[in-house]
């Protein structure tokens, strides 16, 4: 499982430790994921997705799985959310 969120595309990313003798080693920054489970209004079933604390917060903020997944761009999206995005859009369209 990558350690990538499927919403933001949020991954790894590299930095130094800095020791109080200013020795620098490499080390790895890894995002805040949790395995959470998001309800779809429009499909009416739940959604599970891995995705990053901040990600979870943006959800929220935007009202809904829905109303993120409308609005945020493709590149972005893993290919789990990219299906449950059209899955919305189509029962969007037939509704």
């Amino acid at each position: 499982m990558s350690r990538r969120c499927e919403l933001t595309g949020k991954g790894p990313m590299t930095g130094n430790n800095v020791s109080h003798a200013n020795n620098k080693t490499k080390r790895r920054f890894l995002p805040n994921l949790n395995d959470t489970t998001l309800h779809s209004e429009t499909l009416g079933r739940p959604v599970k997705l891995r995705i990053s604390a901040a990600a979870l917060r943006s959800v929220d903020h935007r009202g809904g799985l829905d109303a993120y997944l409308l609005k945020a761009k493709d590149a972005e999206l893993s290919d789990n959310a990219l299906k449950v995005k059209k899955a919305i859009i189509k029962a969007q369209a037939s509704a």
